[in-house]
């Protein structure tokens, strides 16, 4: 997919989807659609598939826009890097998304049954942990998904297990506060973490999907190619060897204060969740899976950047969708390594 000339909400990129089946199977992806100012937008569009390989898009409109005030600023505004998931469970697609306001980028939830019609539940917020001696709903967060399926929580709780990515640094909300992370985390870099929602809880109450409970530690940077930061990318998997978490890693420099960063470079490596208990890493990529290396990855808004944000199965293979140097859309074919077995 790439930014149609025509669509004013599209003259800054088209990148980073989100995806899903509707009512009748066919799948879609919600992109996220940036207009001019760097403001962002959520559409949808049917996958055309060309002999069970996806080849592009058919656009059917917006569905999420910055119309609500924690989704707007007086300078800045959007809906961005939406990752949804459907929960069989519940028979509902969860979407997490970056709610772009006045104090910046902070994680929010909505629901639908359809992917057109869009329930918003309002920000997260965070249970609060005195081990961790942190309120996380201080920091910035991104890079947050949902698992597919009910899980037993570390409380012996079956719950909704959700994956999220909170940023120490301050500075941007009070100008010179810097950096806060929690003293009892040996890695202070940007990471992986994990929490739980009752499913029970949600049931009685959708909004309960906003209440994030033993937020703790997954993963965080370990490789030269995640020397910066680590980001989850889709919604985990099953596989048989436990839950599939594609995710991206980052090197370079970041600029403090800087929404569209120029001297990054981003690929995605996976690591392998444990079944039963997620919130352990049982094995992890030393190397990235994918690399900008095309001219669609290398040069854009961004470039550098492969961002993968979604991936689904069409017939017997499984493909991810990524975003391209944050200005166009990629699907790569996702392969299991018949000799190894992983």
């Amino acid at each position: 997919m790439t930014p149609d000339a025509g669509e004013p909400f599209e003259a800054e990129g088209v990148l980073n989807p989100a995806s899903g089946h509707d009512a009748e199977g066919e799948l879609y992806l919600l992109p996220r659609l940036v207009a001019s100012g760097n403001v962002s937008r959520v559409g949808l569009a049917r996958v055309v598939v060309d002999g069970g390989v996806p080849v592009g898009v058919e656009r059917e409109g917006v569905v999420l826009a910055p119309d609500r005030d924690f989704e707007r600023g007086r300078r800045n505004s959007g809906v961005e890097d939406p990752r949804t998931t459907f929960v069989p469970a519940l028979g509902l697609h969860l979407m997490t998304y970056v709610a772009y306001g006045p104090l910046g980028p902070r994680t929010a939830v909505a629901v639908s049954r359809d992917l057109r019609e869009w329930q918003r539940l309002g920000p997260v917020s965070f249970e609060y942990d005195d081990a961790l001696g942190v309120d996380l709903a201080l920091f910035h967060n991104k890079d947050t998904v949902f698992f597919p399926e009910p899980v037993t929580g570390p409380d012996g709780v079956e719950s909704l297990a959700v994956l999220h990515r909170p940023v120490w640094d301050l500075g941007e909300v009070r100008a010179g506060e810097g950096a806060h992370p929690p003293a009892v985390l040996d890695e202070k870099r940007p990471s992986i973490w994990i929490a739980f929602v009752p499913l029970e809880a949600v049931r009685g109450d959708l909004g309960e999907l906003t209440r994030w409970r033993h937020n703790r530690f997954l993963a965080g940077p370990e490789f030269p190619f995640e020397e910066l930061k680590i980001g989850a990318g889709p919604a985990p998997i099953r596989v048989p060897e436990g839950w599939l978490l594609l995710h991206h890693g980052v090197t370079g420099y970041l600029e403090p204060g800087v929404d569209q960063q120029k001297n990054v470079n981003y690929a995605a490596g996976a690591m392998i969740l444990d079944a039963d208990e997620p919130w352990r890493v049982v094995q992890r990529t030393a190397e990235p899976l994918l690399s900008a290396e095309t001219e669609e990855e290398r040069s854009g808004i961004v470039p550098n950047v492969v961002f993968p944000t979604a991936i689904e199965r069409i017939d017997e293979a499984l493909w991810v969708f990524y975003g391209m140097a944050d200005s166009k859309i990629g699907v790569a074919r996702l392969e299991r390594n018949r000799e190894s077995g992983t």
